[in-house]
């Protein structure tokens, strides 16, 4: 009598599954393709990057202060300045308007640039300055550069 009725449950339990989905949820996780970097030239203009960076990595970091008094047995924080570092790395390129271009006056120039990341429609806007700028040439041939960018301006980055 089992073995009768297992069929037509399991065709019950679909067909009802289709009037009335499952209600779960699934976080939409992507990956960082399709994102793009803008930095600043040395006249202000902002200049696509992203063919030519092979890697990026940025942080905003906040300063934290311990107020911990005697009477705690636990830590207690206060959040204090906001910071926002960057570093990233690519391939040479000495076209106009190209990192080349764009970086090497870094070091030479006191200019602000607006660094700017969108990733999945969400935007991450800096004012920094370009502290280190380095090219290598390895034995293979290949030639890179490696940039470090760091906040200038006193205004705490944020996406959005």
């Amino acid at each position: 009598m089992k073995k009768l009725f297992t069929p037509i449950l399991a065709a019950l339990r679909h067909f009802l599954g289709l009037f009335h989905p499952p209600t779960i949820a699934y976080a939409l996780k992507e990956s960082g393709i399709g994102m793009t970097v803008t930095v600043d030239d040395s006249s202000g203009s902002g200049q696509a990057l992203t063919n030519d960076i092979t890697s990026i990595n940025w942080s905003t970091p906040r300063g934290v202060q311990d107020i911990t008094g005697l009477d705690k047995s636990g830590i207690e924080r206060l959040l204090l300045l906001g910071d926002g570092q960057l570093s990233m790395s690519g391939v040479f390129n000495d076209d106009a308007n190209k990192s080349l271009a764009v970086l090497k006056t870094g070091i030479s120039s006191n200019v602000t640039r607006t660094v700017v990341i969108v990733v999945s429609g969400q935007t991450l806007t800096m004012e920094m300055v370009i502290s280190d700028f380095a090219m290598t040439r390895a034995q293979d041939g290949s030639f890179t550069w490696t940039a470090t960018l760091q906040l200038c301006n006193g205004t705490v980055p944020a996406w959005t």
